[in-house]
């Protein structure tokens, strides 16, 4: 009986204990979704993506971002789409089905378009940062944005930079067939025939088509090398523009090589080997920093090596960018319920270390940049920052 009547009193001790302490209210738990290709030939671009969307959840628990005043947990929920429209389509249900409050992807933009119908019809906001597809900002959607420019900005770009620094008169032009890669080529189609029509002598010699999985383009380059190319233009990824530089050495075929983002990346001179040369390449980033804006973006550089030992390859500063817009919105709004922080995203004017971040009413980046890249001794280069 003692026994039990000790053990009573200290239970009524621990109660009014309780009763008294400070009342500590549950830490809200804030979902992001991260998507992109984690596997296939892309996984180092997704990886990188992945990566940069981490590094913003890790600074904000770090920092001890609230909303509202009130505690929360960051979480960021990462899924492989492999590139692919309908893995990605399967990935955004997920997502969905998850109840993230964001969405920072897709990579490609072939898994970006469809994706982003998901997302929209369940009413959560995407940042794309790496898709520059113009047809993802077209649909109308609310809920879709980027954080990069777009392929009718890399497009002209390219093909002013062919005729006016390479001097060139005589493009060849192959793409991939997917929705990144010749929706890339189409553009800088556009941008060749506006060259031209302002007493430029750029002209298209010839049209190739190959696919993103292909390792054999002998056939289409052997077409190209007897129409004398000064520049061959390629619209897709790293992982077929390596092998493709390799053949065009072995048939000695000296055009100088022109592409958008998905070549430009660390990757490419170690899938091409010496074919990537010096001054051969040059490739567009759609996004890019000046100034002042250059030392806060190698800060994140060297954090980014530090934390992944990794290089970055190219999107890892937008995807991080694009969970810290995400944040400052919720803030913002005093509320990670998408349906009432979308207004202040919409409207959000944020200083990112990619720059500064405002949205067209379409979702497009506003005052997008691009920057020219080149190799040298295997090594990617800066060469200029373009508005």
């Amino acid at each position: 009986m003692r026994l039990a009547a000790a053990v009573i009193k200290m239970a009524l001790g621990l109660a009014f204990a309780l009763a008294a302490a400070p009342v500590s209210y549950a830490q809200q738990i804030v979902r992001i979704g991260s998507a992109a290709p984690v596997s296939g030939p892309a996984a180092h671009s997704g990886k990188d993506t992945e990566n940069g969307a981490r590094l913003a959840i890790e600074d904000l628990n770090a920092q001890g971002a609230m909303i509202d005043g009130k505690p929360v947990q960051w979480v960021l929920m990462a899924e492989d789409d492999g590139g692919d429209p309908k893995q990605g389509t399967a990935v955004a249900q997920k997502l969905v089905d998850a109840g993230v409050a964001a969405v920072v992807g897709h990579l490609n933009s072939g898994t970006t378009v469809p994706a982003s119908k998901i997302y929209h019809d369940a009413g959560i906001p995407q940042i794309t940062p790496a898709a520059t597809t113009p047809l993802y900002t077209r649909q109308g959607f609310k809920s879709a944005f980027r954080v990069v420019a777009n392929d009718n900005l890399v497009g002209a770009a390219l093909a002013r930079y062919a005729a006016n620094t390479l001097k060139a008169k005589r493009v060849a032009v192959i793409d991939d067939r997917t929705a990144f890669g010749q929706g890339l080529a189409d553009e800088f189609v556009k941008g060749v025939k506006s060259v031209k029509s302002t007493g430029g002598a750029l002209q298209v010699v010839s049209r190739q088509f190959t696919n993103d999985k292909a390792t054999d383009f002998n056939a289409i380059l052997t077409q190209i090398r007897a129409q004398r190319p000064d520049v061959i233009f390629y619209g897709g990824m790293d992982a077929v523009a390596g092998p493709m530089l390799k053949q065009m050495k072995a048939l000695g075929i000296d055009a100088k090589f022109v592409s958008g983002d998905g070549v430009c990346s660390q990757q490419l001179p170690l899938l091409a080997g010496d074919a990537v040369g010096n001054d051969k390449v040059t490739c567009v980033v759609a996004g890019g920093v000046s100034g002042e804006q250059e030392a806060v973006l190698a800060a994140f550089t060297e954090r980014y090596r530090q934390r992944f030992k990794l290089e970055v390859q190219s999107y890892a500063p937008y995807a991080y960018d694009a969970v810290m817009v995400f944040a400052s919105a919720m803030q913002a709004a005093k509320s990670a319920d998408p349906a009432m922080y979308l207004p202040a995203l919409a409207a959000i004017k944020y200083q990112g270390v990619t720059g500064a971040i405002a949205f067209e009413p379409n979702g497009d980046l506003s005052h997008a940049a691009l920057t020219l890249y080149t190799y040298r001794n295997g090594k990617k280069i800066r060469l200029q920052v373009v508005h």
